[in-house]
């Protein structure tokens, strides 16, 4: 995260206010080592890819979101309670879940917090 702020720092653009992650693999079902995911922030202003760094666009796209703020150890939970209400209404998942992070995680009494909309590309069954 901190390479890519110092990026947007050198290409003189504008970072927005919350980081991202594109999740590829469900941790649940694939071993942590070969899980696969971006990390992204967003910018206003024109800038240049670098080796290591892409420049991309999001599609528009529909997606059933939730926002997340508990600890970790629940995290699975929320992700759950989306999959049934995507379920429950008609919908199917159509690509990767999108994590927005609100906050950065703070620990309190030894557990840590975490701050996160989750959102997932939909489309109707």
């Amino acid at each position: 995260m901190h390479r890519l702020y110092g990026w947007v720092k050198e290409q003189k653009v504008m970072p927005g206010f919350y980081p991202m992650s594109i999740c590829y693999d469900n941790p649940a079902k694939t071993p942590a080592e070969k899980c696969r995911s971006d990390i992204a922030i967003t910018f206003k202003g024109k800038a240049k890819a670098v080796p290591g760094i892409k420049i991309g666009k999001l599609p528009a796209m529909k997606v059933a979101s939730i926002s997340h703020k508990g600890p970790g150890s629940e995290y699975a939970n929320t992700y759950q309670k989306l999959e049934d209400f995507i379920d429950k209404k008609g919908y199917t998942v159509s690509g990767p879940p999108i994590e927005i992070y609100s906050k950065k995680p703070e620990v309190v009494g030894g557990v840590t917090i975490l701050y996160a909309k989750i959102m997932m590309p939909v489309k109707k069954k």
